[in-house]
C-alpha cells in the first residue's frame, strides 16, 4: 500500500483538525435515543404465553419484530394467515399509537434526528453529506482492490468513536463471507485514530458466514444481541458471494434472486427497527456484449439495485488513488470524490 506523504503535522494535530471538520459536517451527530419497549409480546391482543414463546423461538423478540413482519411469514409460525394478520395489526396499533399516517413535515423532523457514522475521510463524508446513514443500507461496489473491505474495516472502528468525533459510541457486527476480515488491519487503523487497539477489537462482533443459509441465519440471530451489545453498524462483506457460488447458471437465477431479495429485506428490517446502519459490499461482473464504455456492472441485478438505499461505486485511479462515485441515491446528486489507502487506513489525498 502507498505511504501517505508527510505534511509536517503531528498525528495529534491532524486528528484535532479533522475532528473540527467532522463537527461542521455532521453537527453533534447524537445517536437517536432508542424507543423504550413498553410492551411485551404477551401484551399483543391474541398472544398468550405459549404463542409468545413460539414467536420468540422463530426470531420475533420484540413488539416491532411482530408489527413489521409479513402475514405470510408469521403464518408459518402461527399456522393461520388470518390469525397472523390480526396479531400484526394489534402490534402495529401498540407501536404507532393507532396513528398510521404523518405529514411530510413530521417525517422531515424525524429524519433530522437520524445519525451518521463518519468514514474517517473528509472527502467521503462530504460526498455522503455526513457519512454512512443509519436506518438505511449503503452499498460499496467495486472490483478487487478498489478499497471496499478497507472501508469496512475503518467503519468498524469509526462507529466506536464518540459522537463529537463522528462515531456513535457503539459496536459493530461484522459478517465476513469471503474470509477477508483482518484484525491486524483494525489494530493499525485504531492506533492512527487514537483508540486503544484492544478496545477496538472488543468493539467488533465477528461472524464468518460459510454459505447463503448461514449468512441469513446470522442476520436473524443478530436480533438477539443488537440491543444488548449496543450494535449500531452491521457490515456484510460481501453480500452476494455465496449466492453467486450456490446458484450458478440461468436455470437457478429465479431461485437465487428470490432468496437474495429475502436477505436484503432482512437487512432493511434490522436497519429500520433498530435504527442502525447497514453496510454491504458488492462484486462486479464483466458484460461481454459491451464494446464501448465501462463493461463492468454490479452483481445481483435489479434485486440489489432496488434493495440498497445508497450505492457507491469504487474504482482504482492513478498513483494509488481511489475514486468513489455515487451512482444511486434518493437524495444525493451523482458525483464523485478521491481518497487513498495507506498504512493508517483510508485517508484523504
Amino acid at each position: 500500500m502507498p505511504r501517505r506523504r508527510s505534511t509536517g503535522k503531528s498525528v495529534k494535530s491532524v486528528e484535532e483538525e479533522y475532528d473540527k471538520v467532522v463537527k461542521e459536517i455532521i453537527g453533534s451527530n447524537e445517536a437517536p435515543t432508542p424507543a423504550i419497549e413498553e410492551f411485551d409480546l404477551e401484551d399483543i391482543e391474541g398472544v398468550g404465553r405459549i404463542t409468545a414463546e413460539k414467536l420468540r423461538r422463530a426470531g420475533y423478540y420484540t413488539l416491532k419484530d411482530v408489527a413489521f413482519a409479513s402475514a405470510h411469514e408469521l403464518a408459518e409460525v402461527l399456522g393461520s394467515e388470518e390469525r397472523a394478520l390480526a396479531i400484526i395489526r394489534s402490534a402495529q396499533r401498540l407501536v404507532t399509537g393507532g396513528k398510521l399516517f404523518m405529514t411530510a413535515r413530521e417525517y422531515y423532523e424525524r429524519r433530522r434526528r437520524i445519525a451518521y457514522i463518519s468514514t474517517g475521510v473528509r472527502a467521503l463524508d462530504d460526498l455522503l453529506e455526513g457519512g454512512v446513514e443509519t436506518c438505511a443500507i449503503t452499498e460499496f461496489i467495486g472490483e478487487f482492490g478498489a478499497g471496499k473491505t478497507q472501508l469496512c474495516h475503518q467503519l468498524a472502528v469509526m462507529v466506536q468513536l464518540p459522537p463529537e468525533r463522528g462515531g456513535l459510541s457503539a459496536r459493530c457486527l461484522y459478517i465476513d463471507t469471503e474470509g477477508t476480515f483482518r484484525p491486524e488491519r483494525v489494530v493499525s487503523i485504531a492506533r492512527y485514530r487514537g483508540i486503544d487497539p484492544e478496545k477496538a477489537l472488543e468493539g467488533i462482533v465477528y461472524a464468518r458466514a460459510y454459505n447463503s443459509d448461514h449468512q441469513m441465519l446470522l442476520v436473524d440471530e443478530a436480533k438477539k444481541i443488537i440491543e444488548k451489545e449496543n450494535i449500531k453498524l452491521v457490515i456484510v462483506d460481501s453480500l452476494i458471494t455465496h449466492f453467486r457460488a450456490e446458484y450458478p447458471g440461468r436455470e437457478n437465477l429465479a431461485a437465487r434472486q428470490q432468496k437474495l431479495n429475502r436477505h436484503i429485506s432482512q437487512l432493511h428490517r434490522l436497519a429500520s427497527l433498530y435504527e442502525l446502519a447497514v453496510v454491504v459490499t458488492n462484486q462486479v461482473l464483466a458484460a461481454p456484449d459491451i464494446f464501448f464504455g465501462n463493461p463492468l456492472r454490479p452483481a445481483g441485478g435489479n434485486i440489489v439495485a432496488h434493495g440498497c438505499t445508497y450505492r457507491i461505486w469504487l474504482r482504482k485511479g492513478k498513483e494509488g488513488k481511489r475514486i468513489a462515485r455515487i451512482i444511486d441515491s434518493p437524495k444525493h446528486a451523482e458525483k464523485e470524490t478521491v481518497f487513498a489507502i495507506t498504512d493508517e487506513g483510508v485517508v484523504d489525498i
